[in-house]
């Protein structure tokens, strides 16, 4: 099944699948070399690229953006901190530009803007940044078992260091209990770290109150806003957000290049990870990679201009996938708050069927079991588990992620394999039958032989 319109050619994308056919060729003539190219060519040109529905993971470039992009890759290749000749000049003026575009987006002041590689570096920069600054005075950080990995583990080399670290349990819906993260906050408390929408189930957490909090108890507040930025409205100043992750890739920008909203009033310190020449306020050395942020600055304007109409069909996209499956399955679980979620990230375990099972049985179309960071583990999602879901349900989930450039033949197709593939895997299933039966599965007491 290919995208309509959207689809480029294998072929095209997979330079090094040509590389064995020349390494190793001593002895072999020109000839027979290129008769083996022209072979493998034939084999692959044909070849149907699956369906994407993955947007959680990465989104495709918007072309607007790489139009944006390309000067700046081929002619206007300068320095941005060279301050002696034009070329330093003109890329200098283009990486501002885009400083404004990301401010913008969020409603901050370009000043408070930090480039970095991604939302993984703002993350790491945020968290071990402030903790160490504030280090001799404030020794607690608060945060919740749902957050991305790098947020767990910036925490966890944290708590290696002597920082005594809070993992907030989550509600069975996902949101973080707001009388709870009060009680939990203490006087030598620094920073709250609380993801915006989450990657996995799509939650969005109530972060203008949790800001309220933060800001009453004088406490910093930093969220991980990847999965957010150009998709929900987000004001900086009136959610009282002091530090905040931006990620390229998440909103139809460029892979490695993210940004990090540091506050300046009421200003926050924080010490640097890297260092060198001192730029991004002495933040984060190292030459400004001048395509990259113009990339972002158009995706974030884009965005801001095209934010309301992409809400409007995301969410529309994803209630027909949702009322498609759910009105021909029975026993599938909608993970997460039904309400207070981004609509474009829908999580449904399947009961009865293998997830990875059904995402092998649904190879043409590009979905996810769980985070794109996580999902060579075979583990059950440790965000499925934190909101309570069994190991079993756990392990029957599939992230759907709905994007701007998706269609709706996309979402039917997709909806309609699914449908038919769960109904052949539970066929398959004795647990299924076993069911249909009217057998209770949690009376059963299993043994091990």
């Amino acid at each position: 099944m290919l995208s309509s319109g959207r689809t480029v050619s294998s072929r095209l994308l997979r330079p090094a699948s040509w590389l064995p056919l020349w390494q190793g060729s001593e002895g072999r003539t020109a000839s027979t070399v290129q008769k083996e190219l022209i072979k493998k060519w034939e084999l692959e040109k044909d070849e149907l690229r699956p369906l994407y529905m993955d947007f959680q993971a990465t989104t495709p470039m918007d072309p607007r953006v790489l139009d944006a992009m390309l000067p700046y890759q081929v002619n206007y290749y300068g320095n941005p901190h060279s301050r002696t000749h034009a070329y330093g000049w003109e890329s200098e003026t283009a990486m501002e530009t885009a400083r404004k575009q990301v401010a913008d987006l969020i409603g901050a002041d370009p000043r408070e803007i930090i480039f970095t590689s991604g939302a993984t570096e703002s993350n790491n920069i945020a968290i071990k940044g402030l903790a160490r600054f504030y280090q001799t005075k404030k020794r607690h950080i608060i945060t919740t078992q749902t957050e991305h990995k790098c947020v767990l583990d910036s925490c966890r080399v944290l708590e290696a260091e002597g920082f005594s670290i809070t993992y907030l349990p989550v509600q069975k819906n996902g949101l973080l209990d707001l009388e709870l993260l009060e009680a939990s906050i203490r006087p030598d408390t620094s920073l709250v770290s609380v993801m915006t929408v989450n990657n996995e189930i799509g939650v969005k957490q109530p972060i203008k109150d949790i800001g309220k909090i933060c800001r009453s108890k004088g406490v910093f507040f930093h969220t991980d806003a990847a999965q957010a930025v150009g998709k929900i409205p987000i004001n900086v100043t009136d959610w009282k957000i002091d530090l905040m992750s931006i990620s390229g890739h998440k909103i139809y920008g460029p892979k490695g290049v993210g940004a990090l909203y540091v506050r300046r009033r009421p200003r926050v310190r924080l010490e640097p990870l890297q260092n060198g020449g001192g730029q991004e306020r002495g933040l984060r050395s190292g030459t400004v990679p001048t395509p990259l942020t113009v990339g972002l600055g158009a995706a974030c304007s884009i965005a801001q201009q095209e934010m309301e109409y992409d809400h409007q069909r995301v969410s529309m996209l994803a209630n027909r996938l949702i009322e498609k499956i759910l009105s021909e399955i029975p026993d599938v679980t909608m993970n997460g708050d039904p309400e207070q979620r981004y609509a474009g990230c829908i999580n449904l375990s399947f009961a009865y069927v293998e997830g990875e099972s059904l995402l092998m049985a649904l190879k043409d179309v590009a979905l996810s079991s769980g985070s794109a960071c996580t999902s060579a583990s075979l583990e059950p999602s440790y965000v499925l588990r934190a909101i309570g879901a069994d190991e079993d349900l756990a392990h029957s989930s599939i992230r759907f992620g709905i994007g701007r450039f998706t269609t709706e033949e996309e979402v039917d197709y997709t909806a309609e394999k699914c449908i038919t593939q769960v109904r052949r895997l539970r066929e398959m299933s004795p647990l299924w039958e076993m069911v249909q039966e009217g057998i209770d599965l949690k009376s059963i007491k299993w043994t091990q032989h």
